[in-house]
């Protein structure tokens, strides 16, 4: 066999964790965080909001399945680097087309295997997620100084907005499966086909709009109800998004949003959001519903979280009405969902579209469902009221 090619991931402070080079050779940098996740490596690869994110698996054995052209969450690959600590040699799934090798090596990924993930992991629950670097073949010599120092000059991630990046450039429609009952217009913040079909599933057209679609813009789609999905930086950097959203508020449209669009319906009403030492990243994230008193396991990938009171209804800072935190995760009493008690708006942290599982919040998009068409049937009975007051003509 030949010799393996070395590789090091480089952590912000100073901390080292040598490997050997896997995917493509070369550096990249981006922010260090660890997902645990036992499965689904082909969605968490592909979903954009991990753009800018060196990701390090907590589950010893990725690739064991290989790669198909079913699971995929977006159109290539999007994590600024990958880390796992024995990559599976063999790919054996009826359904796997190419090696997880082939694709990290195709989109250009700089990967490292063979560390210690365990010990990276506990690093970064302690010190926080932070800027890093992976430098494997030739790159994997440079001096320790020089590879510290440029991962020191990289961007953090406070302050990033990234959605452009990740973002359709154009719009596109998916038609409504089975009976329609309307349509949604998803801003694409870095949107998973997942969600997509999920709400086409509930007989709604689905139009994807690129971020940086106009109020304008967006209303000449006529949409029924507005989505903003999940997507990678810091919500405090999208203050367009904020702006877009409370219009569609003040228009009393139905909303739903999920990940970084929970962070912006809470900007949006006029809550504050801050950076997670480490964040939630995985499938197994435990969040009651404050309502129902119901728990669900859930998919989780966000660094930042909305700063909103717990357990009260309150008058929200922005001036639209009430509204209450409705689900928390029981890890640590994070923000994962709001709820307006006086407009047609909720969100959610997590992700109920959760490819490739849990499913336990697949729920909230009936519910969603269930919103728009009560929004539907209020205009109905609107148009009839009027009809009903319009004066009627005749001869005197």
């Amino acid at each position: 066999m030949p010799t393996p090619e070395p590789a090091v991931l480089v952590l912000e402070d100073g901390r080292r964790f040598p490997g050997r080079a896997w995917g493509a050779r070369g550096r990249t940098f981006g922010e260090a965080v660890f997902a645990t996740g036992m499965t689904g490596y082909q969605e968490t690869l592909t979903d954009p909001s991990y753009a800018g994110q060196i990701v390090i698996q907590t589950a010893p054995h990725i690739g064991n399945t290989g790669m198909n052209d079913e699971d995929p969450e977006s159109r290539r690959i999007w994590v600024a680097g990958y880390a796992a600590h024995a990559p599976s040699r063999i790919a054996s799934n009826q359904r796997s087309v190419r090696t997880l090798d082939d694709d990290l090596e195709h989109d250009g990924i700089v990967g490292i295997a063979g560390l210690d993930t365990r010990a990276a992991t506990r690093h970064l629950r302690d010190k926080g997620a932070m800027r890093s670097g992976i430098f494997s073949g030739p790159d994997a010599a440079l001096d320790p100084d020089e590879q510290l120092a440029l991962v020191r000059e990289q961007p953090a991630m406070s302050g990033a907005n990234l959605s452009a990046e990740v973002s359709t450039d154009a719009v596109y429609t998916v038609p409504a499966v089975g009976e329609r009952i309307g349509s949604v217009a998803i801003v694409d913040l870095g949107i998973k086909a997942a969600t997509i079909h999920a709400l086409a599933e509930r007989g709604l057209d689905v139009h994807v709009v690129p971020e940086s679609v106009t109020v304008e813009e967006l209303y000449a789609l006529n949409p029924s109800a507005v989505f903003y999905s999940n997507g990678p930086g810091d919500p405090e950097a999208s203050d367009r998004h904020v702006a877009l959203l409370r219009e569609v508020l003040t228009r009393r449209t139905p909303f739903f949003g999920i990940c970084f669009g929970n962070q912006l319906l809470g900007r949006a009403l006029g809550f504050d959001t801050y950076k997670l030492p480490f964040g939630h990243r995985g499938i197994n994230q435990p969040v009651v519903d404050l309502r129902s008193g119901r728990v669900g396991i859930t998919a989780h990938n966000h660094g930042f979280a909305v700063q909103a009171p717990i357990g009260r209804v309150v008058d929200t800072p922005a001036g639209f009405g009430r509204a209450e935190v409705t689900h928390v995760d029981l890890n640590d009493d994070v923000v994962e969902g709001l709820a307006c008690l006086d407009l047609p708006a909720f969100s959610v942290q997590y992700h109920p579209e959760a490819a490739a599982g849990p499913h336990d919040a697949a729920e909230l998009f009936d519910r969603f469902r269930d919103l728009v068409l009560a929004a539907s049937a209020e205009e109905g009975e609107a148009a009839a009221i009027a009809v009903e007051a319009a004066p009627t003509g005749g001869a005197s």
